[in-house]
């Protein structure tokens, strides 16, 4: 899903050119109908992919619809690896935001994500193997900024992480796996697209709210992370191929630099906190008689 651009766009890219196939999914058609991997002048390639309109967040009966349309129509019938990319981000203050503004971001990252899924996995289950794979972020790891701007975001995220885990219990035994990818920073186009939400400004939040926008409009364009490196390493873990060969199941995959140094941080706060605090916390049962 959410092919048009970022790294959904890249991982086509990349597994055409392995020869897979490909379903490429975007909100709208015209998103992928000019993209690259449709300009190739090989007719094999473009043979391989299918492109279908597939808007995550218009609800459960329609986005079945709209993948088992896609499903029967490129002519394959089934799916083997499902990559949950599509999701967007939108910025802004909790307070300010409020519970509207969680379900709009809610309604695409997770219930949009869990939506896809559920409706892949029939074909999955069928036939007793396949992949899914669940784009985290290390944004679910780092929510203690300074200067907020992801709070909305960074739960979604949150979310889509604990989410993916358990379906990994529920789906072991079916012979399927999931995948989560915890990316950091990533040089992608379009990510930091959406405003930030100033629709409800409470005063007590101007300079918090000051700094977070000039904070947030900084950031694109000077993210340390290659998309077209991250997609590889996710197909060389799906596929077992690579530096991935020979290597156990991961669950997880984290990438980037900042990406391990930030979950490598909240780990290590965790254990200390566990440590600290270890009077506290194991104190709590009822008395034996």
């Amino acid at each position: 899903t959410g092919t048009s651009s970022g790294f959904g766009r890249r991982l086509v890219s990349i597994v055409l050119a392995r020869g897979d196939r490909v379903i490429a999914t975007a909100r709208t058609l015209a998103k992928i109908e000019h993209s690259d991997f449709l300009d190739s002048s090989n007719v094999k390639l473009k043979s391989n992919v299918y492109c279908a309109e597939l808007d995550i967040s218009v609800g459960t009966a329609k986005v079945k619809t709209q993948v088992d349309a896609a499903v029967r129509q490129s002519g394959w019938g089934t799916v083997d690896v499902l990559v949950n990319n599509a999701g967007s981000g939108l910025p802004g203050l909790l307070e300010e935001g409020g519970v509207e503004k969680m379900k709009e971001q809610y309604q695409t990252n997770v219930f949009g994500t869990l939506d896809v899924t559920n409706a892949v996995l029939p074909y999955m289950r069928q036939q007793r193997s396949g992949t899914v794979v669940m784009m985290g972020s290390r944004s679910a790891w780092r929510t203690e900024v300074k200067v907020s701007t992801l709070g909305f975001y960074a739960s979604s995220k949150a979310a889509v992480h604990a989410m993916a885990e358990t379906m990994a219990l529920e789906l072991e035994p079916l012979g399927i796996r999931v995948l989560i990818v915890e990316p950091g920073a990533f040089r992608t186009e379009g990510i930091y697209s959406n405003p930030f939400d100033e629709s409800n400004p409470i005063s007590d939040y101007d300079e918090e709210r000051g700094k977070s926008v000039v904070r947030f409009s900084a950031i694109s364009g000077k993210q340390p992370g290659d998309p077209d490196k991250a997609m590889k390493a996710v197909v060389e873990v799906v596929c077992g191929e690579g530096r991935a060969k020979g290597r156990e199941w991961p669950l997880y995959l984290v990438l980037g630099k900042d990406a391990q140094e930030d979950i490598g941080n909240k780990c290590a706060r965790m254990i200390r906190h566990l440590g600290e605090w270890g009077d506290v916390i194991r104190n709590v049962d009822l008395d034996q008689n």
